[in-house]
């Protein structure tokens, strides 16, 4: 069954405005895609194969297969609306792409075999998750990545007390009014903004949780090298790498 984050993305207004507002809302995500890029460009070998969870227009799966011209993808979403958006996005570069549509907590229900994928990656989508359902979730991924595979994230994280959420929600409320420039009647100003985006959060059922709990199931579900890449108030890009056989050391050239 769809949960009410699934549905909230099957209305074709919602889909049609989402890459703009994202661009007002998260203007990040443009740096946050591109450290996830990096750090698979710095791990070699280039990933042949990748689980993208939540691809929604396909922001993040269009970055990763023009960054990686080898690479295929597996693209996971519950909206068939979002799908069609990420179709159209992508071009001639969907013929690297399996799209499946169906609920992305479940990825052993995708028909791949285990320790297949050299990456998993989500970007905006995983605080839709509490912090059993999210648990469960990267430790589902682990058994589909091959060793030394990463699991990376880009999402939102709560702060770690109420002083600091005030305090980084005002920001957040301010540089969306300030980028709108008063074109946009829903942030007009800070009280309509914040009225539009409890709506939304309830709409969507956005439940972040905090950075250290993010960073903590990681290692418990037995990922290594569990690392924060980039952060910017309450938005993250972090991961970890399947374990596996440590590289054999090089032999000495005398």
């Amino acid at each position: 069954m769809d949960s009410p984050s699934v549905q909230a993305y099957e209305t074709a207004a919602r889909v049609a405005a989402y890459d703009a507002d994202m661009d007002l809302m998260h203007p990040n995500r443009h740096r946050m895609v591109e450290t996830m890029m990096a750090v698979l460009a710095a791990s070699a070998p280039a990933p042949r194969l990748a689980i993208d969870l939540g691809t929604g227009t396909g922001f993040l799966l269009d970055r990763l297969l023009r960054r990686f011209p080898d690479c295929r993808a597996v693209a996971v979403d519950g909206s068939r609306q979002m799908m069609a958006a990420a179709r159209s996005r992508l071009g001639t570069l969907a013929e690297r792409v399996e799209f499946v549509v169906g609920d992305f907590r479940l990825p052993e229900s995708l028909g791949l075999e285990m320790a297949s994928a050299d990456a998993v990656l989500s970007a905006y989508a995983l605080h839709h998750l509490n912090l059993p359902e999210k648990a469960r979730l990267l430790e589902r991924c682990r058994t589909l990545l091959k060793e030394n595979g990463w699991f990376l994230n880009a999402d939102l994280v709560a702060a770690e007390d109420e002083f600091l959420e005030a305090l980084t929600q005002q920001m957040r409320v301010a540089g969306i009014v300030d980028r709108a420039h008063g074109q946009d009647p829903r942030f007009g100003d800070a009280a309509a903004t914040r009225r539009f985006l409890d709506e939304l959060q309830r709409n969507e059922c956005d439940q972040p949780q905090r950075e250290a709990d993010d960073l903590r199931i990681l290692r418990e579900c037995g990922y290594r090298h569990v690392a924060l890449f980039w952060k910017d108030t309450r938005e993250v890009v972090y991961g970890g790498v399947r374990p596996g056989a440590p590289p054999a050391p090089k032999s000495r050239v005398e």
